[in-house]
This record gives C-alpha cells, structure tokens and sequence, in this order.
C-alpha cells in the first residue's frame, strides 16, 4: 500500500512540473490560468497524499485553506481576464 502512494505521489509532482511548463511557456493567458489551478488542484492532492503517509489528520485544514485561497485566485484572475479589473467602482460622482 505505501508503494502505490509513493508511485502516486511521484505521478503528481510530475504532472505538477507539466503545469509549471505550461504556465510560464503558455500560449496565451486563460491556458496559463487553467495551468495555475491546475497546480491548486495537484498541491492539494500531494498535501493529502502526504497525510496519508504520515497517518494524520493535521494536514486537513492547510488542504481547506488552499483550497479556498486557490478558488479566490482563479475567480479574481478570471475577472481581471474578462473585464480589465477587478474591482469595480462607480465613477460618476
């Protein structure tokens, strides 16, 4: 069982320097966008694999706490992509 999560674990990191790749050499934003969650995403689940074989549940909460601080990110990046900004404000007075 600890082999298959040390192949797994092994698998996502090298997935998680695929995205790198294509973060900094990506065709255009929204693929660099896609790549930067991506990378949320298999950071996740390295933190969870490396819960499992350190048999704790400490790990849980840093995964919630990226997961959300990795949502945030990608809707304010989304915004910014589609509009120009992120915040907008009235300017008529």
């Amino acid at each position: 069982m600890m082999t298959f999560i040390w192949i797994c674990l092994l698998l996502v990191i090298l997935s998680m320097g695929a995205l790198l790749f294509r973060v900094f050499r990506g065709p255009s934003t929204p693929d660099r966008l896609i790549a930067l969650d991506a990378i949320g995403v298999m950071l996740i689940s390295v933190i969870a694999l490396v819960s499992i074989l350190f048999e704790t549940g400490f790990f849980i909460d840093v995964i919630l706490l990226i997961a959300i601080i990795s949502f945030i990110g990608t809707v304010s990046f989304s915004k910014f992509i589609e509009r120009g900004e992120i915040i907008e404000r009235d300017r008529t007075s």
